[in-house]
């Protein structure tokens, strides 16, 4: 089948694409694409491969994340399909989908470290098409949720010990969820990621990120913005993007120092049942890391009661040599990020007491 590659899509097209496709996720959409064109660090990408007809046959979103600018950019540049990748399921659609990504790898080796496919959904038939066009997989796990069952059903799913945690918190009334409507209050979503990132010694992306997401999704109810507070401070915060009947976890953050109210347990619930009110199917955890690391995190939401998948990853590694460089000066950022940590910590210390 004929087919031509660009950079450029209707918006309608576009639109009707992701949204008639079972596998059309919320990084697919132009909506989401517009968030990270407003965001500082990210590049956005559009590449589709369309028929003579104007049928879009397959579409690849990569979205350039830098960490620095200036010289530094090379080395701290990679790129991330963050819904994957999107076919059509007949054999014009994986045409094209190969010839898409063979032609991206192609153009692509200057531009950063390396590129990603994060995958939502089963894309395992899929494979012989990403390892041609060298993109290699690795296994990575997620929990979904199902939200399709009433709150009572989704609450016994979840663990004894967390469940108690929960309905001790409820029980107290020392906590509460504020939700986020106006822009102003990203300041204080924001605070709170950034807390969870430093004590995790990674970097956190910019606050224009979320801004983004508040200006272009938030008046189409395409994303969730929740707070739990204590008495007049705000101890933990979520993000969720919504898509079809999809709720997706995005970002979450906490003050450590408030762990005792069990602020992380007590919001994701929060999210949980009002996703099953509102007649969402399913609840994507955003990810659970690697079957052959440990992961805390994973720990966390292995406690909700969701299905462990593993759809994996695909990488496509445009320069080794400069990944290896990368890789050893990211454990030193890392390093330095711990040191601010041990000092916000004594801040904190000195603030509680």
């Amino acid at each position: 089948m004929d087919f031509k590659i660009t950079d450029r899509l209707d918006e309608k097209t576009w639109s009707d694409f992701v949204n008639q496709h079972p596998q059309g996720n919320i990084f697919h959409t132009p909506e989401m694409f517009q968030v990270f064109m407003q965001a500082i660090g990210y590049q956005p990408e559009l590449r589709a491969a369309v028929s003579e007809k104007g049928q879009v046959l397959a579409l690849f979103l990569p979205v350039q994340v830098s960490l620095k600018d200036g010289f530094m950019s090379r080395l701290t540049t990679r790129s991330i399909a963050y819904g994957s990748t999107l076919c059509t399921p007949d054999s014009a659609g994986k045409e094209a989908l190969e010839a898409l990504l063979s032609d991206y790898s192609k153009k692509t080796g200057s531009k950063g470290l390396y590129t990603e496919l994060r995958h939502l959904t089963d894309l395992s038939a899929m494979q012989p098409i990403f390892t041609n066009c060298g993109f290699e997989f690795q296994e990575h796990l997620n929990f979904l949720i199902d939200l399709d069952c009433t709150s009572e059903e989704l609450f016994n799913k979840i663990g004894a010990r967390t469940r108690k945690h929960i309905r001790r918190a409820i029980k107290k009334e020392q906590i509460a969820i504020d939700e986020v409507e106006n822009i102003q209050q990203i300041k204080s979503i924001y605070q709170m990621i950034k807390k969870s990132y430093l004590d995790a010694h990674i970097p956190v992306a910019d606050i224009s990120l979320f801004e983004a997401a508040f200006n272009v999704l938030y008046p189409l109810n395409m994303v969730k913005f929740t707070l739990v507070r204590l008495g007049n401070i705000y101890i933990a915060s979520s993000v969720e993007l919504i898509f079809k009947d999809v709720i997706y976890g995005w970002y979450g953050g906490v003050d450590r120092v408030y762990s005792s109210y069990t602020p992380s347990e007590f919001i994701t619930w929060h999210i949980l049942e009002w996703g099953s009110e509102n007649g969402y199917i399913t609840y994507d955890f955003g990810g659970a890391g690697s079957p052959n690391e440990k992961y805390g995190v994973r720990d966390f939401k292995a406690k909700f009661g969701g299905r462990l998948v593993n759809y994996g990853r695909n990488t496509c590694v445009h320069d080794p040599i400069l990944l290896q460089i990368s890789t050893a000066g990211y454990n030193i950022l890392r390093y330095f990020i711990r040191d601010r940590k041990v000092s916000h910590r004594h801040r904190i210390n000195e603030q509680v007491s």
